[in-house]
């Protein structure tokens, strides 16, 4: 994009010695460097394209999926093959392993899916950059062969023939037809987990495996140390590598897996209880086609795309269905510096309502009109405008009307925190000059956004992502998933109630009258959950970003939001304090992706600039500059003298986090956050010296 523009940054690069003071000239030359650098990737739509990939078996049930389909060669060229292969071999690990994500050590389930997913793309035995095959499948021998996958893996090479469907835990589809009362219906299910076994339980109900091709014979030769026609399946389902054990199943749940194998599975497969089965069959392809319809066929996610899809193939493979599925694979794939990868599926309004934000920071909004006004109408366009269709409570769905899904209005998936994110750029656009940024949204438009904002709070003011709260925390002792954590049920975050709460505010600026007693209860006890789940250290744990840094930045932004400032909140002075505890010598700050794991804050040993700029804006909002800005200087100094001669960010260490173990890359994170810690740097800090006349 910048070479067909013809980019060229005009604005002098800023360095700031050790020791100098920032002038409010170069903080204003840095910033706006930031910003025409960023403004230059902005796509003709009002968004900013960028990567949200990074994890390692994102990519291989897509290959796996089309090859036993046979759709392969129709959806990838040679040359995607090519890419996707490429981006394979640069994240091997030196053992030959792959980790959960790009930046984590090896486990089996990622191994052997990306060893398949080579073999199935073209390369030999002993083929692949570096001896990429040979090296993957020694470290899989090496750890005892395939069989000691997590459960995930089990299904996938069962689906492609290279397992036995009974060396797996079963997927009861009939979990789906008991009574939606009952404690473990699958409505009360995180959605993302439910919406992945519902595919998994049709395939796995239909004992679905691809055709037994001379490649699939071989490969069940090449990843198991003893030869498959003498693996004993029935005793291998609880086997687990210890890399890929980071949620082991207790007694309790390997009890309901031996009952469920033992007695229920032969009894639905005879007369008359395999009507039952059928029936079930029935219902989770229903419902299948409901949240593919619903989703225009991108599906809730990446994860479970190829399930669906697979689904609709096995049902009909010539149906209208499957056939829809294919031209939404286009709203996955991504091709960056190190390959093809496949992405969770888009961040395009999450990446938007932050890159407003912080290009609104600097107070030069004048300056980048155009740009603004591109952002808000493609906020105003992505918003989704209906619910689900039809009876959308018998589909276990939420409203929708009046959200922002993560990507755009097609995906149709409500999430708070970006509803409330898009609402607050849009009340910040409905205050300025439409000549500017355009005409301002609709109100009823607004109405319907804080509608969903709030029909997501929790008894306990916290607010969920997707859907309300509710189901009991016992549910996740039930988690099948070895690998994940917390992935059961729906959760509160402190992102998403401090995003409601700042957006909330804003819009009662707009409309003091609209809800007003509901909002302000809403705000108070949304506030007193931030307080609540604070750690003792003083940070906030993050749930969708690395780690206690980030978690604390959302923390201390919606605690000021809602009234609760350094000087009458001991919160707030906590949450300063840990903040000026973890800045480097450097003035910057650095975490490691493994205080999500550990759950305590984990330094790393460099500085972070996406970090950095977090830290730095925790403590504009803690108020620090009131008695000694120094802090602040330094952050600023890290990362005004870290920004390159284009007015770009060098690309570190992944930011993003989802259920607690996956590590993501979100591409647009190192720009839009040192752009905003920069402009609220310049203009709201009290660090600099404004000049005279200036209003921020």
């Amino acid at each position: 994009m910048l070479r067909e523009r013809n980019f060229k940054q005009e604005i002098p690069a800023v360095r700031i010695g050790e020791g100098d003071d920032i002038t409010f000239d170069q903080a204003t030359a840095a910033y706006r460097r930031a910003a025409t650098f960023w403004n230059a990737l902005q796509s003709p739509h009002g968004h900013w394209p960028a990567e949200n990939a990074g994890v390692n078996f994102f990519c291989p049930p897509l290959v796996m999926s089309l090859y036993s389909m046979g759709y392969l060669n129709v959806v990838f060229s040679a040359e995607h093959k090519k890419e996707i292969l490429r981006y394979s071999y640069n994240h091997q690990n030196e053992d030959g392993g792959w980790g959960l994500h790009i930046a984590g050590p090896s486990m089996m389930f990622t191994t052997c899916l990306n060893y398949c997913m080579m073999r199935i793309l073209g390369e030999g035995t002993e083929g692949g950059r570096d001896n990429a095959c040979a090296r993957a499948r020694k470290w899989i021998l090496d750890r005892g062969g395939a069989q000691y996958s997590a459960s995930w893996g089990k299904t996938w090479m069962a689906i492609l023939g290279v397992y036995d469907w009974e060396g797996s835990n079963p997927i009861p589809p009939e979990f789906w037809t008991y009574p939606t009362l009952l404690p473990f219906h699958p409505s009360k299910m995180l959605c993302y987990c439910r919406l992945t076994f519902l595919p998994m339980s049709y395939c796995y109900a239909k004992k679905f495996v691809g055709p037994i091709t001379p490649l699939v014979e071989q490969l069940r030769q090449e990843i198991y140390c003893e030869p498959y026609s003498e693996i004993k399946w029935s005793k291998v389902r609880h086997h687990c590598a210890k890399e890929d054990n980071y949620y082991p199943h207790g007694r309790v749940q390997r009890f309901m897996w031996d009952t469920l194998y033992n007695v229920c599975e032969p009894l639905l497969a005879w007369w008359p209880f395999k009507k039952i089965r059928d029936n079930a069959i029935q219902f989770t392809i229903d419902q299948i086609h409901y949240e593919d319809e619903n989703s225009r066929y991108i599906t809730i996610g990446c994860i479970e795309k190829p399930l669906m899809m697979l689904a609709c193939w096995v049902e009909d493979p010539s149906g209208e269905a499957f056939k829809k599925h294919l031209p939404r694979l286009d709203d996955y794939i991504w091709l960056g510096e190190d390959g093809i990868k496949i992405q969770s599926f888009g961040s395009q309004t999450w990446d938007c309502s932050l890159a407003i934000q912080a290009l609104l920071a600097g107070n030069l909004h004048n300056e980048f009109g155009p740009v603004l006004k591109k952002a808000h109408d493609f906020l105003k366009i992505s918003q989704v405008r209906i619910n689900p269709c039809g009876d959308y409570l018998a589909h276990f769905r939420h409203i929708s009307k009046g959200c922002w899904t993560f990507s755009d209005r097609d995906h149709g998936w409500q999430v708070s925190d970006c509803t409330a994110e898009a609402l607050r750029c849009c009340c910040l656009f409905a205050m300025m000059s439409p000549e500017v940024v355009g005409e301002p949204m609709e109100a009823e438009c607004m109405y319907d956004a804080v509608n969903v904002i709030m029909s997501l709070q929790s008894p306990n003011g916290g607010v969920s992502a997707w859907e309300p709260t509710g189901a009991p925390k016992w549910l996740e002792w039930l988690n099948p998933v070895e690998f994940f954590e917390d992935l059961v049920i729906e959760y509160d975050y402190i992102e998403c109630t401090s995003s409601s709460i700042q957006a909330l505010l804003l819009f009662r600026k707009l409309y003091p009258s609209h809800r007003r007693k509901e909002i302000k209860n809403f705000i108070t006890r949304a506030a007193d959950y931030i307080e609540s789940i604070q750690y003792a250290d003083g940070s906030w744990y993050g749930n969708w970003g690395i780690c206690f840094l980030y978690g604390t930045w959302f923390a201390i932004k919606g605690l000021e939001a809602a009234g609760r400032t350094y000087h009458n909140c001991e919160a707030v002075r906590k949450g300063v304090d840990f903040l000026l505890k973890t800045q480097r010598e450097d003035g910057g700050w650095g975490e490691h992706y493994t205080s999500c794991t550990n759950k305590k804050y984990t330094a790393q040993d460099s500085t972070n600039l996406v970090q950095t700029a977090l830290g730095l804006m925790g403590l504009i909002h803690g108020r620090q500059a009131e008695r000694d800005p120094t802090p602040i200087h330094r952050a600023a100094r890290v990362l005004i003298n870290g920004q390159l001669d284009d007015g770009d960010f060098p690309q570190q260490e992944l930011m993003g986090v989802f259920m607690r173990n996956a590590m993501l890359h979100y591409g647009a994170y190192r720009n839009v956050f040192p752009l905003w810690a920069l402009g609220e740097y310049r203009t709201y800090s009290g660090a600099v010296a404004l000049p005279k006349g200036f209003e921020p």
